[in-house]
């Protein structure tokens, strides 16, 4: 079942006696900051790629029937792009029970895609293979067959997957994995809504 990771999370010393960091976000956090922050910036890092691959047990879903959100996985070549984000460090405390499902705080090197450009350290939420909630690979149809039946305390599954595209469209992001499950779901509905 979902491992809690808040206490290994605070654990995490690494930007111990900062006044701010920054954090980079690449799935709900791109288009969900509800907590507060300093400055926003549209930003990438290099080596990974955004997979639905993560299981949510207490957001998308239920323990019973989870759904599937984005975590990364490594990929050399890849790109992901999300959004950057400058926070006290107070704020990592509630943004460690909201990942708590399996992702863990890592150092990562941030590349803002804004005019003032740059590279600076900061930290993201990762989901990996060895953590209790991660689903792993499928094929396209049966993940997003999951997204579109999942349900979970924070809506629809379907619905976190159809903001996070429109977040990378607005951010003129190609990510051919999410535009494909996006589109999948987005089929299944209109075929269900003319039954």
């Amino acid at each position: 079942m979902a491992l809690d990771t808040t206490a290994l999370n605070r654990q995490m010393t690494h930007f111990d006696g900062h006044d701010e960091i920054w954090l980079f976000g690449y799935g709900s956090l791109i288009w969900k900051a509800d907590f507060p922050y300093l400055e926003r910036r549209p930003a990438h890092i290099h080596g990974w790629s955004r997979r639905f691959w993560q299981g949510s047990h207490d957001h998308r879903g239920t323990p019973e029937a989870p759904g599937r959100v984005a975590t990364l996985v490594r990929d050399p070549a890849a790109l992901c792009h999300g959004m950057a984000y400058r926070i006290t460090p107070e704020v990592l405390a509630p943004l460690d029970v909201r990942e708590k499902n399996g992702y863990l705080r890592e150092v990562v090197s941030l590349c803002f895609d804004d005019a003032a450009g740059g590279r600076t350290e900061g930290l993201l939420y990762l989901a990996s293979k060895e953590n209790a909630a991660f689903l792993g690979d499928a094929p396209p149809d049966a993940i997003a067959d999951q997204i579109a039946r999942a349900h979970g305390p924070s809506g629809p599954n379907r619905d976190y997957l159809l903001n996070l595209a429109e977040a990378l469209r607005e951010l003129e992001v190609e990510d051919p994995h999410v535009f494909d499950l996006a589109r999948r779901v987005a089929d299944s509905a209109d075929e269900a809504a003319h039954l």
